[in-house]
């Protein structure tokens, strides 16, 4: 079993007004010797936005804003911008987020070239009602039951005034073109998607996602397989290219006698065709086993979403209990070593 060491907490809440409930979640990328670090902070009332530090020391805070940097200017973001992460394609910045209106969350994209101004682009995941999505994802047969169980919301298809849509979230872009084309994970519960056929966002049009979802069942890149994830699974850290592949590092969900616990797992994905599943951990890289994992606003947490490699180091930030931000490392050539034994040949 890989060997993962916890480095404690790097980010707690503090007494000011937009993160004085938590802070989470955090989207983070190397420029030069520097980490900047995006992360979720909640104010009172489960209200979210997007705070900044950054570190020179990949365990040390350097800088740390006193106001968030990306907040709900919109109606579609209301309630919150959540759980950002962050990749560069060419010359742009890519920050994509949870956007929450008090009754939908739904994947948003905001853009930027120097990491200080920021240009929201809006919802990129459909908008649409799960009995769309049922008709158009079941017109090639019978989808998983899952997929109803996580996303008809009891057939309730208002609430506030506002229509309810499937969620679609955990919106994580590729680090560069693939094939001229970019690519992105995403998530309708229970399973991980991927978009592998746009070569610029102006292409997620609502003729897009209608044709998409005819193919469902295509775009279907991870599902549930081992005990800690078969509640659902979804995206965690951008991916990383490694010269095995893509390494993904993911969150798994396991319904318990004590609730759902949240684990950061880590599985390998094909360089050239993403949609092709290499190899799997079938056990999770951590989970919640220290006090600030396993008591917070949400118990039981490891939430991994942003990560950084340096020389054969790989730092995992994760949100803990959904209250603090902290940091997990790892050999990444020991990771990748240890993932080559769990390929699907190695299984049988």
């Amino acid at each position: 079993m890989i060997q993962v060491k916890k480095e404690g907490i790097i980010l707690e809440k503090t007494i000011r007004g937009f993160e004085n409930e938590g802070v989470l979640n955090p989207a983070t990328i190397l420029v030069g010797d520097t980490i900047h670090m995006f992360y979720r902070a909640v104010s009172k009332g489960n209200y979210s936005s997007v705070g900044y530090c950054n570190l020179q020391n990949p365990l040390v805070v350097h800088e740390r804003s006193d106001v968030p940097i990306i907040f709900p200017q919109f109606d579609y973001e209301v309630h919150g911008v959540e759980d950002p992460r962050i990749v560069k394609i060419d010359d742009l910045y890519y920050l994509t987020y949870t956007a929450y209106d008090g009754v939908n969350a739904l994947g948003a994209l905001a853009t930027s070239t120097d990491l200080v101004n920021w240009e929201k682009k809006g919802i990129i995941v459909p908008q649409m009602t799960y009995a769309e999505f049922s008709r158009l994802a079941g017109s090639k047969g019978v989808i998983n039951e899952k997929y109803l169980r996580y996303n008809e919301h009891h057939k309730v298809t208002e609430r506030k005034g506002k229509p309810v849509y499937v969620w679609d979230k955990n919106v994580i872009f590729f680090p560069r073109r693939i094939n001229g084309k970019i690519h992105f994970l995403h998530r309708v519960k229970p399973d991980i998607q991927i978009v592998n056929s746009i070569t610029n966002i102006e292409e997620l049009t609502v003729d897009f996602w209608q044709n998409y979802f005819l193919r469902f069942n295509e775009s279907i890149t991870l599902s549930p397989k081992y005990p800690h994830e078969i509640s659902y699974m979804g995206g965690g850290c951008p991916p990383i290219e490694t010269e095995k592949g893509w390494l993904i590092i993911y969150h798994s969900v396991q319904d318990t006698l004590k609730g759902y616990v949240y684990a950061a797992c880590a599985a390998l994905l094909d360089l050239e065709n993403p949609q092709k599943e290499i190899a799997r951990l079938p056990y999770p890289l951590f989970k919640p086993e220290l006090s600030w994992e396993l008591k917070g606003e949400v118990n039981n947490v490891c939430f991994p979403t942003g990560a950084v490699v340096i020389g054969d180091t790989l730092y995992i930030y994760y949100g803990a209990a959904d209250e603090r931000i902290a940091c997990a490392t790892i050999s990444i050539s020991a990771l990748l070593t240890e993932l080559m034994l769990n390929t699907p040949k190695n299984e049988k």
